[in-house]
């Protein structure tokens, strides 16, 4: 992963130091957005400073313009949201046309989540992006319940997931971060194959299969019937999913699930999350990842550590 500026470490009065490390790249602080959470950028520009975040996950992109699900396709519940957007988004040759020029203005990195049908699919989009200036890794998104081949779900099946991520690598040299998903027996299992399948990283988790339904009517409230939870409700699975996967491999792993507050994002460094992902929270308040990354300096105050790495692992027996 290519090395980004870093105006985030300690300075002489004794600020912590939120620097972190991802392979190769490096994060003026442990915090980023979620894809598809903060659209592509230009959605946000004039509500936050990115400069203070540690990357930016732009929304997955596909091989092809893609119109996403029909309406409705997002449900608030008791402890977050529900959604099933589809995977909108307009194509790889639409995103380098129309949004990146803008988003290589900042020092921040960039994280591209791709997509696809297949196998082939998946590898042709990082192959378009391979090398292109402005992208410094890419996300794999195989565990969106609407990504499947055939029946099989990439990010639920081993064999499936091998192939993407084999795909991919070959195509590609840059930064790799596969996107686990919450609903399988066994994560370090997944993790594992990551790392034996070249990735530099792994991100975890995504949303979790939901469903909900209008009493009144007696019909499901989402056109696709069943979407993906993501907020509140879902960090403490995300924490015990996090904590596995590190356990199971040497990959940073990046966390995400319910953050909104910096003790939130904590609970992931503790468990051995190198960096983590604020994604429902930025709904309700565009500036949570911001305000989280101010909030974990505040904390570390608090503990009286010097740097963010002291925390990232810490869990106590």
């Amino acid at each position: 992963m290519r090395e980004a500026p870093h105006p985030g470490g300690g300075d002489a009065r004794g600020d912590p130091d939120l620097s972190v490390v991802l392979g190769s790249l490096r994060l003026r602080n442990p915090v980023m957005t979620a894809s598809g959470t903060f659209g592509y950028g230009p959605e946000y520009a004039d509500l936050v400073d990115f400069e203070k975040l540690g990357a930016i996950v732009v929304k997955g992109i596909s091989l092809e313009p893609w119109g996403g699900n029909p309406p409705p396709r997002m449900v608030e519940v008791v402890g977050g949201l529900i959604n099933a957007i589809g995977l909108q988004n307009p194509g790889v040759e639409g995103f380098l046309r129309e949004y990146l020029p803008f988003l290589r203005g900042f020092a921040t990195p960039i994280i591209v989540n791709i997509w696809g049908r297949t196998a082939e699919e998946y590898a042709a989009v990082a192959r378009r992006l391979d090398g292109v200036e402005g992208v410094a890794a890419l996300e794999i998104n195989v565990s969106c319940p609407n990504i499947k081949e055939g029946s099989k779900l990439f990010g639920t099946d081993l064999d499936a997931f091998r192939r993407v991520l084999e795909a991919v690598r070959a195509a590609t040299r840059l930064p790799l971060m596969p996107k686990l998903a919450p609903n399988v027996s066994d994560i370090g299992a997944f993790a594992r194959a990551a790392e034996d399948g070249g990735a530099d990283a792994v991100s975890l988790i995504n949303s979790v299969p939901a469903m909900a339904v209008d009493v009144e009517t007696r019909r499901p409230r989402l056109a696709n019937v069943t979407g993906g939870l993501t907020g509140p409700a879902i960090r403490p699975m995300a924490v015990k999913l996090v904590w596995e996967a590190a356990r199971a491999t040497r990959l940073p792993v990046v966390g995400m699930g319910g953050i909104s507050e910096a003790e939130h994002a904590a609970e992931f460094l503790i468990v051995g999350a190198s960096a983590v992902a604020v994604g429902t929270a930025t709904f309700a308040d565009p500036r949570a990842a911001v305000r989280v990354a101010e909030g974990l300096r505040g904390l570390l105050r608090r503990l009286g550590l010097a740097s963010i790495r002291e925390l990232i692992g810490s869990l106590r027996p």
